[in-house]
């Protein structure tokens, strides 16, 4: 990982979507993208009870179409997709974004670049694409529902809500698409989901751009994804690493984000927010899930940040250095929770970055900026990512 990867995929936070129709809330790429890859997680489950599902496919090529939208974020979507049926501009397209990224891609290798490009050669039809590209439009017409009802006289609103609905009959075979269309519950976990976006971080300080927990969610998401890759993680601890970074803060859609000087203020205080969230998860989101997936979801919000290993079916705590050395196997099921605490204080601290760079030079930025490099800066490695060398180009290019 380089601090200009780290940097463009933060870039997501200053794209504004529908911004041609008049918006009850700002609607915002990196949101969206975050929304994507949850939903991508929920079909992928469904799917996986009736074929293979690859997960690395679906985790790269998120990622991959993400960098994509960064790229092309002033090309109107249905403009896209009209250059995209045509076979020799699709691949022109793609060449020409790629040359774009390649700057920022290199670092990470010639295997992942490789894996970059193979991604849009392939077949549409494939499983892991399908998902991808359902996931893509649910999240998409998620927004489109709220953009509906205050833009109902907009000359296209027919045009794009029958596009929504013809484009969605292609996804009518995969499992989690007729789950979702049969049982209300499923929906509202999409729903509920999707509102991480009306939670801004950082609420009580004024800052450019703004970030909502759901967008934050991603930026730890991704940041895991690279740094598990980086060290020739196995495909279940990527798998494990990214939806932990993904899914960590869910239960603050019940609880608010509440920002760390709070929950350290008082001695036992942290422990009692945890007990509130897991209290508000029995409750409220537990219901509205598959059972399949209930157990993912504790392991990705309850003890987040513990090394686990899995051995003879039982969970077993550990460390970073000890799965690379003995766990670093799917039949371990290891997660990374140092690495996913890691990244997460990585989105942080991007964050106060960004807003001290765009003018809020404010005590409590210059603070968390300062305290997070510093941690981790002594710290040196974690689970083999020598992230304190990351935090030196922070400070040393600036």
């Amino acid at each position: 990982m380089t601090k200009e990867l780290l940097l463009k995929i933060f870039d997501s936070a200053y794209m504004q979507r529908w911004n041609d129709k008049l918006r009850p809330i700002q609607f915002i790429e990196i949101d969206k993208q975050a929304h994507k890859l949850m939903i991508a997680y929920f079909l992928g489950k469904f799917e996986e009870t009736i074929h293979e599902v690859n997960w690395m496919d679906i985790i790269e090529g998120t990622f991959f179409e993400f960098l994509q939208r960064l790229i092309t974020t002033d090309i109107k979507p249905t403009i896209t997709s009209s250059i995209r049926r045509d076979a020799k501009r699709r691949k022109e397209l793609d060449m020409w974004i790629y040359n774009r990224l390649k700057p920022i891609l290199e670092p990470l290798g010639p295997d992942f670049n490789k894996r970059y490009i193979d991604h849009f050669e392939r077949d549409d039809n494939t499983l892991s694409k399908r998902i991808i590209s359902a996931s893509h439009l649910l999240a998409s017409k998620w927004e489109f529902d709220i953009i509906e009802k205050s833009n109902p006289n907009a000359y296209d609103i027919d045009f794009i809500r029958k596009w929504f609905e013809t484009s969605m009959e292609n996804y009518y075979d995969l499992e989690g698409v007729k789950q979702l269309a049969l049982y209300k519950n499923y929906s509202k976990f999409i729903d509920l989901c999707g509102q991480l976006r009306f939670q801004t971080r950082w609420s009580n300080l004024l800052r450019f751009p703004t970030t909502s927990v759901l967008g934050h969610s991603l930026s730890v998401a991704y940041f895991s994804y690279l740094m598990s890759v980086e060290i020739g993680a196995s495909p279940k601890r990527v798998y494990n690493n990214t939806f932990t970074g993904l899914f960590h803060d869910l239960p603050e859609v019940l609880t608010r984000d509440i920002i760390s000087p709070v929950k350290n203020s008082v001695d036992g205080i942290s422990d009692l927010i945890k007990q509130c969230e897991k209290e508000q998860m029995d409750a409220i989101v537990y219901p509205l899930i598959p059972e399949m997936i209930k157990k993912d979801i504790r392991h990705y919000t309850e003890n987040e940040f513990d090394d686990i290993v899995t051995i003879d079916d039982k969970i077993t705590n550990t460390t970073g250095d000890e799965i690379n050395e003995k766990y670093n196997s799917d039949t371990f099921s290891p997660r990374d929770g140092k690495l996913v605490k890691a990244a997460d204080e990585l989105s942080a601290y991007i964050e106060a970055y960004s807003a001290i760079k765009n003018g809020s030079n404010i005590r409590e930025f210059i603070d968390a900026c300062h305290n997070i490099s510093k941690k981790y800066i002594e710290k040196g490695s974690i689970s083999g990512i020598n992230i304190g060398r990351l935090y030196e180009s922070f400070l040393i290019d600036d």
